[in-house]
């Protein structure tokens, strides 16, 4: 039998606890590094408990560097974590406006995945294709609505889930020119609604046109 929406939607609900389960693994093993650095850095000069410096870097045995703490070139704050090759593959840094973040990078630097919190109140989990578009983002709002979005190759939304600040739902399917083709939604009088639209402009909207 094929999935419901249910099905997809409670299967893509538990894709995105995981993934923010692993996003958030991610930062605690970064500060845990960000710490160790620190550690070494007091271990190896004088013998003072308190270390004031601009930039911090951690190198392995060969010389190559693998952790680097300080502030970037846009002016955030942050620590970039380093593959073998030297490569920087993980960011966990706070912007210039306060709002933290975390990324995850290709060895050529293309971001795959992206935690961040706009302000105090708006957290947004970007993922993204090797090629570049992002193909899936969930977020909060400010005005405390919520939307998840499945995108094209080409980075276009085709599925939007949404959730509006009183917490009434929706879904929002679009096709490859960016018009809306189908929407499900449920409105604040628990009522729900059904409105399909054709190639050539044919509209089917329920529960009028069912009960006509």
């Amino acid at each position: 039998m094929s999935p419901t929406i249910d099905d997809r939607l409670a299967e893509l609900t538990a894709r995105c606890r995981r993934l923010t389960l692993l996003c958030a693994a991610t930062a605690v093993l970064a500060a845990l590094a960000a710490a160790s650095a620190v550690t070494l850095a007091l271990r190896t000069g004088a013998s003072s408990d308190h270390l004031t410096a601009r930039e911090l870097t951690l190198v392995d045995g060969t010389g190559k560097t693998r952790a680097h703490l300080g502030t970037m070139p846009d002016g955030s704050t942050g620590l970039v974590l380093h593959d073998s090759q030297e490569h920087p593959r993980a960011l966990l840094a706070v912007g210039s406006d306060g709002s933290p973040k975390l990324r995850l990078s290709t060895a050529s630097g293309q971001t795959l995945a992206e935690l961040t919190v706009f302000g105090n109140e708006a957290p947004r989990l970007a993922l993204a294709q090797a090629a570049g578009p992002e193909f899936f983002t969930v977020g909060l709002q400010a005005d405390g609505s919520s939307r998840l979005e499945l995108l094209d190759p080409t980075g276009r939304p085709r599925a939007i889930l949404d959730s509006d600040a009183q917490g009434s739902p929706g879904l929002l399917l679009v096709d490859r020119l960016g018009l809306p083709r189908a929407s499900l939604r449920v409105g604040p009088t628990n009522s729900g609604s059904l409105l399909l639209e054709g190639p050539e402009g044919q509209i089917f909207r329920a529960p009028a046109d069912a009960l006509q």
